[in-house]
């Protein structure tokens, strides 16, 4: 018997359905499906995927002309900004005179003025301070640190399929304690859907999964249909895909239904220990948004409204996800020997 959502006499042309509302203790169990052999296997094949020793940081609309933005990728600190033409300039965070934090010196153009002593950290580099390489993509910053990716470089970041425009995106940035490979194996477990976030999906449904073993490049991926929810009798069914394009980065595609071929990427970037000695993830998630409808265009106008709304709803389920990946860390580092 289908889960799939009751549309009875509903106008197929609109995208909201019908659907009969079932109580939380009374959806069909999942916890047979999501097998941890499976979910474990599936992990293990994601993290042996090229990454090119690219990291995503921040959201592109993050990083100004006005000021330095600063974080911290695997220990390094680096510093972001952009000179008046837009371009992306990405390098250690450190003034390479005495160490002073580069996040509070004056953007001057294509150059960081330090506040401590005036040095002028110029980004094409010197001996003593060298950019590294970096890449916007419209959507997201990035940078490449061969120093901790020790993979093969590549020119630019393995980025997922997404709309060819990108226009209505918005991004979200929490961190957790955590490591990135907790992110990605909580994606990798979409049972857990509509138990964990009953106020976001319902009537969801596993169609195809990988195999345990032997998983390839054409049979990774997870299919899924699922009704996001919009009220408690109304929402919108659509058949989606979950898939590593690299190991720190799981996307979910529509495939079919309303909005095909929006994507929700969710990236996975370490930080480094915290002051506890734990360690710290920054979940980085990009939503964009796409449609065929005619009405969509209207969606670009209405971004100062909807961005933020976007952003709400990914905070809100990563509230719960986020303690779903620190609960897996915190059970996988107590115990003597695991990995």
């Amino acid at each position: 018997m289908s889960n799939r959502p009751e549309l009875g006499r509903w106008p197929k042309g609109i995208p909201l359905q019908r659907f009969s509302p079932e109580d939380w203790s009374r959806q069909r169990p999942t916890h047979g499906d999501a097998n941890p052999g499976l979910i474990a296997a599936a992990l293990r094949w994601s993290q042996q995927r090229p990454a090119g020793n690219w990291y995503t940081f921040a959201a592109s609309r993050s990083i100004g002309r006005d000021r330095p933005f600063s974080t911290t990728i695997g220990g390094v600190e680096v510093v972001a900004w952009r000179d008046e033409r837009n371009v992306l300039h990405v390098g250690p965070g450190a003034c390479p005179h005495l160490g002073a934090p580069l996040a509070e010196a004056q953007v001057d153009d294509a150059a960081l003025i330090c506040r401590w002593h005036g040095l002028r950290v110029e980004a094409s580099g010197s001996a003593r301070w060298c950019p590294y390489p970096s890449y916007d993509d419209g959507v997201l910053a990035w940078v490449r640190l061969d120093m901790i990716g020790e993979q093969t470089p590549t020119e630019t970041p393995i980025i997922g399929p997404r709309p060819v425009d990108t226009t209505v995106h918005a991004v979200t940035r929490l961190t957790g304690v955590c490591e990135p490979r907790d992110i990605i194996a909580n994606r990798l477990d979409p049972w857990h859907g509509s138990w964990l976030h009953p106020y976001s999906f319902t009537h969801l449904e596993v169609s195809q999964a990988p195999p345990r073993h032997d998983i390839t490049e054409e049979n990774h991926r997870f299919l899924l249909n699922v009704t996001f929810r919009v009220t408690r009798r109304l929402g919108v069914p659509v058949e989606a895909e979950f898939i590593c394009p690299d190991p720190r980065t799981i996307v979910m595609r529509i495939v079919s239904g309303d909005g095909t071929g929006s994507v929700v990427e969710t990236h996975a970037t370490p930080m480094g220990p915290g002051p506890d000695g734990r360690a710290r993830t920054a979940v980085i998630e990009a939503v964009i948004a796409n449609s065929e409808r005619p009405g969509f265009r209207f969606a670009r106008r209405a971004l100062p409204v909807l961005r933020p709304l976007m952003t709400r709803a990914a905070t809100r389920l990563w509230r719960d996800d986020l303690a779903y990946a620190e609960r897996r860390y915190q059970l996988r580092t107590r115990r003597p020997g695991s990995r």
